[in-house]
């Protein structure tokens, strides 16, 4: 991840006429073309300050990158009432809570430690 760009992931390839495209993964719509990978990079991060420049002059928040924002931990999701029940009940025989089940599913599904 390069630090000129705010911690934002970058999707960089070569088109199908032969430029490459450098944009932002979480904000598509910052995108940049250059005839070599350095030079598409190197108009993302113009782009970029140009964004940046255009919030500040509306007085509006820079968009954070998700990689820099900070989570408690807590979020609601809802689920098929099927669902809701078949997760209840394996917790239940594993004798651990709901929120166990499905942070250890979710952990498993995304490799995360």
């Amino acid at each position: 991840m390069d630090d000129r760009f705010d911690g934002f992931a970058v999707n960089l390839h070569l088109d199908d006429e032969g430029d490459w495209l450098a944009h932002f993964i979480e904000l598509p719509e910052v995108s940049a073309f250059g005839n070599s990978p350095e030079s598409a990079l190197e108009e993302l991060a113009v782009a970029w300050a140009c964004v940046k420049e255009g919030y500040e002059s509306n007085n509006l928040p820079i968009p954070v990158s998700p990689s820099r924002k900070n989570y408690s931990g807590a979020f609601n999701v809802r689920v098929d009432k099927n669902l809701h029940r078949a997760l209840a009940i394996e917790a239940a025989r594993l004798g651990v809570s709901l929120n166990a089940i499905v942070t250890k599913k979710l952990s498993e599904a995304m490799r995360v430690v």
